[in-house]
């Protein structure tokens, strides 16, 4: 299993009228949590599609516990519990300034190949460096 753990700060723009962060940008939050992730694997999204290839959304599912709030500093803990093939199933949580959970759910990217614009197995190397992580 993979985990790794990126702080957010809680933004102004990112709240409602109520000091409340609007449910639409906890995707904002989810996608900065898989690029720090990808990060701690040796990669970069630019990287990858400079290598011809794209990781697009396929789905994404939100649970919505508890609200975060204008300027708290939330961790998003990212979780990787399968190697993936074509599909790649990411878990994430997020947790307030007082450790407790406020929010989970799954993205589900794939990884394409950019000129074909079609589906592709999951580049060797990048499971390759997957294996080594989770064998730690």
């Amino acid at each position: 299993m993979i985990v790794t753990e990126t702080k957010v700060r809680v933004y102004y723009q990112d709240t409602d009228k109520m000091g409340v962060v609007y449910y639409g940008n906890y995707a904002r939050y989810y996608e900065i949590g898989r690029t720090e992730m990808i990060r701690d694997l040796g990669f970069t999204y630019k990287q990858m599609e400079e290598l011809g290839i794209m990781l697009p959304a396929r789905s994404l599912k939100i649970n919505y516990i508890k609200s975060a709030y204008y300027d708290e500093l939330l961790t998003v803990r990212t979780i990787v519990d399968t190697i993936p093939q074509v599909k790649f199933p990411i878990k994430t949580e997020f947790y307030n300034e007082k450790g407790e959970l406020i929010n989970s759910g799954e993205t589900v990217l794939a990884f394409f190949r950019s000129r074909t614009n079609k589906p592709v197995a999951a580049p060797k190397f990048f499971i390759d460096e997957m294996l080594r992580m989770f064998n730690r």
